[in-house]
């Protein structure tokens, strides 16, 4: 029966995927550590890579060694810097917005007491209150996210230091006598380097991207509290799709409160430029050969994700379920490919119902 069992490929993969299913589900308390963790790896050894490509790099800490070292004095430049600059811009666009909301203006104006009816109505306000209270829970508990960004830290740069001792390594597990589980482990790897890993990386880029944009547009319209402002988009454009979206109100009102609607017509126009563009130049780029997701599924995933899986379900909830879409073989067909794909199984159909009525004539 054991046999049969490890011949029964499409059974051992999935036996195999619930038992790492239900280790992850035992580990969830640290699930922080674990996706920071994979997430620093993936992008060092991404690094690493990309520089062997052009360069005879033997040794990984040649690359990895300086790489670190350059993140933790950025780091240093900006824990000492720019973030109690932002802390402050931060308290200070808080306070500008609550006393805004609760002015005679923001009451007089018909469009924004429309707007504020319909949000009481659909009880967005205390979705978003609630998803901010767990977002600034797990931000403001220091020491937690604190500790599990060090060992991330460190766990990825001994990751990446050793790549290819640990390849060689982890090759000793295939052939050993539970190899056929290590062999489908691996493939679950496999995929989910190339579909979690990579739609992480590239929402990393187009989040850079987008806030790149934000910041010049803002910086020309000499709006306040810039670097505050710029941090909030860049952690809004973490979640796909949706992120660009949910930047739009506290900009909107910040620049209400500043200019007027002049100022408001601005910032639609930028987000309306921003989302152009990543809809059909950066996701198409970074993301063609991905599962493709229509914007109704991709907000259901960001409204059942921090569900399941908390805060973190609004940065990693797409690439998880487009993970899992690999994985149950689901797979979309870019637009020209469907076109041509369309047309051969109509050419097929009609070649068949030709050679049918030949059949029937002779």
């Amino acid at each position: 029966m054991y046999d049969k069992f490890v011949e029964n490929v499409r059974l051992r993969r999935w036996t195999v995927f619930l038992v790492i299913a239900l280790l992850l589900y035992l580990m969830r308390s640290q699930m922080t550590t674990i996706l920071l963790t994979f997430i620093f790896s993936f992008l060092a050894v991404r690094s690493l890579q990309h520089l062997r490509r052009h360069f005879p790099i033997k040794r990984p800490w040649m690359v990895v060694g300086p790489l670190y070292l350059l993140v933790i004095g950025l780091l240093y430049l900006v824990l000492t810097h720019y973030v109690p600059i932002i802390a402050r811009e931060s308290h200070h666009v808080i306070n500008g917005l609550i006393r805004f909301y609760n002015s005679p203006e923001f009451d007089q104006n018909a469009t924004w007491s429309f707007l504020s009816r319909w949000i009481d109505r659909l009880g967005l306000a205390n979705q978003l209150h609630n998803g901010l209270n767990g977002v600034v829970a797990t931000i403001t508990s220091i020491g937690h996210v604190g500790f599990a960004i060090v060992i991330s830290f460190i766990l990825s740069f001994f990751f990446a230091v050793e790549i290819d001792d640990l390849k060689r390594f982890g090759h000793n597990f295939l052939t050993s006598d539970l190899g056929w589980f290590f062999q489908d482990f691996n493939f679950f790897a496999q995929k989910f380097v190339n579909t979690f890993g990579v739609v992480m990386e590239a929402q990393l880029f187009i989040a850079v991207v987008n806030t790149t944009i934000t910041a010049i547009t803002l910086f020309i319209m000499r709006m306040p509290n810039l670097a505050s402002l710029t941090a909030m988009v860049f952690f809004f454009s973490l979640v796909p799709v949706a992120g660009v979206i949910i930047s739009l109100i506290p900009l909107s009102l910040v620049a209400f409160s500043v200019g007027g609607w002049q100022d408001v017509i601005y910032i639609l126009i930028m987000i309306a430029v921003i989302h152009v563009l990543e809809a059909y130049i950066l996701n198409p780029k970074f993301m063609a050969s991905r599962t493709q997701l229509p914007v109704f599924f991709t907000f259901v995933v960001l409204i059942f994700a921090p569900e399941i899986m908390g805060p973190w379900g609004l940065i990693v909830g797409i690439p998880v379920f487009t993970f899992l879409l690999d994985i149950l073989g689901v797979k979309s067909i870019p637009r020209p490919q469907r076109v041509k794909r369309v047309k051969k199984i109509v050419k097929e159909a009609v070649h068949d119902d030709d050679s049918d009525h030949s059949s029937d004539k002779k």
